[in-house]
Formats: structure tokens, C-alpha cells, sequence
């Protein structure tokens, strides 16, 4: 069974599309309330609207901007006194040669996928550690444990997230304060061109693809682990992706 995550408030970055609204569902469902933070306003009312809109609310911020990273975690606290649980999974993807990347490009990656998630991860565990508990997990990938020729700058910022959980978990264990990371490999969601629900069906059938509500299972097992469990690091692949 594991722990129960009803009660819980949890923030989720990246939470319109892909792996962040299958991790607000999955939130939802287990009885946590839960504030979604991205960019398009539009798209976080709908799933509010879904979701109900006792149980969720949204903060429409760039995260690649560090005043909408603070203001992300202040709001959140105004409006429920504290964070239980932070899921840092917003983040972009630019893959490529980098003789032909655009370097603007990269520094908003390294805002995004790397900036915001030190800062938001140093803000939420500020209460918690005061409140000696709490779970904060980084959605990393695949390419965090690999440098993979065909996207090394995004590699790049996947192997800072994987040194930084490393170095910060042992930081926040003494406090009570639980800190690890998931490491998708292909994800059948908007982030890999995936929309077309028959494409994704086909590309389950063949192993080559996970679905984002994979993922979020797999967040959900670490989740509710008992307080003296932490998974620091958890990879979860299609059966089928040679990596």
C-alpha cells in the first residue's frame, strides 16, 4: 500500500501538458492538493476545471525567469502555509549539433532546466526542512546518466540536475526531507512530437514508447515509500529503446 499522499499539497512545474498533468491527475486522485505552475494560463484552467477546483489551482509563471520562480513558490505558500511535496519537472528540449544550435536557445534550456529547479528545490525545502519533512523530486532523463551525441547540450543540463539531487539529498536527510529523481527515456508525449493518441497506442505496442502516465506511476511508488526509504535515482525506459 505505502504511504498515504491524501492531505498532501504539492506543487507541479510543468504541469499543462505531457508528464506534469499526468502528475497532477495522478495527485489528485491519491487526495493531495495541487498547485500547477507553467507557462499557458489557458491550458492550467482547463485542467484545473478537470481536476476540480477544490483539490487544484494554477500560477501561470516562466520558469526560465528567476522572479517567476520565487513568486511560484511564494504564492503557493500563501495560499496553503507550505509545500509538501515538489515535483520539478518543467523543462524544454533542444537537441541537435551545436554548430547549428541557436546558443540563445541553450541559455533559456539552462534557465529552465537547470536554474529554476535550484531555485524552486532551495525555496520548498526551506519550510520543510523547518518542518523536518516533506518529498522533492526532479524530473531528469535518460541522458542525465548518458551523454547522448545527438543532444549533448540538453545532456549537459540533465547531468547538473543529476549532481545537484546527489549533493542536495544528502543535505536534506538530516532535516527529515526526502529528495531523488526520475529518469525517463522516451516519453510518448507533446516534448517528443507525440499528440495522435493512435501513434502513441502503436509505439506502446511495439515497447518503443512509455506513456507520461508511466511515469507518473513510477513517481507515485516513490512517493509513498515508508519516510526511511528514499530512491535517490530511477530510470524507467520502453522495453525496446537501445540506450
Amino acid at each position: 500500500m505505502g504511504e498515504s499522499l491524501s492531505g498532501k499539497v504539492a506543487l507541479v512545474t510543468g504541469a499543462s501538458s505531457g508528464i506534469g498533468r499526468a502528475l497532477a491527475k495522478m495527485l489528485v486522485s491519491e487526495g493531495a492538493t495541487v498547485v500547477l505552475a507553467a507557462r499557458s494560463a489557458e491550458r492550467l484552467e482547463a485542467l484545473v476545471a478537470e481536476l476540480g477546483k477544490d483539490r487544484a489551482s494554477f500560477i501561470a509563471v516562466d520558469l526560465a525567469k528567476a522572479g517567476d520562480t520565487d513568486r511560484m513558490i511564494a504564492e503557493t505558500l500563501e495560499r496553503h502555509g507550505r509545500i509538501d511535496i515538489l515535483l520539478a519537472n518543467a523543462g524544454i528540449y533542444v537537441p541537435g549539433d551545436i554548430i547549428e544550435n541557436d546558443p540563445a536557445d541553450w541559455d533559456q534550456m539552462i534557465s529552465l532546466n537547470v536554474s529554476s529547479v535550484f531555485r524552486s528545490v532551495r525555496a520548498a525545502l526551506l519550510g520543510m526542512s523547518e518542518r523536518g519533512e516533506g518529498d522533492i523530486i526532479v524530473t531528469s532523463s535518460i541522458s542525465g546518466h548518458q551523454a547522448l551525441h545527438w543532444e549533448p547540450v540538453y545532456s549537459a543540463t540533465k547531468h547538473a540536475v543529476q549532481s545537484f539531487v546527489h549533493g542536495v539529498r544528502r543535505q536534506a536527510a538530516p532535516f527529515g526531507v526526502r529528495v531523488g529523481e526520475i529518469s525517463p527515456g522516451v516519453v510518448l508525449n507533446e516534448l517528443w512530437g507525440y499528440s495522435d493518441q493512435a501513434s502513441i497506442d502503436a509505439k506502446v505496442a511495439t515497447r518503443e514508447g512509455i506513456r507520461s502516465e508511466d511515469v507518473a506511476d513510477a513517481v507515485h511508488f516513490m512517493l509513498t515509500r515508508p519516510p526511511n526509504v528514499t530512491i535517490r535515482d530511477l530510470v524507467i525506459l520502453p522495453q525496446n529503446q537501445d540506450i
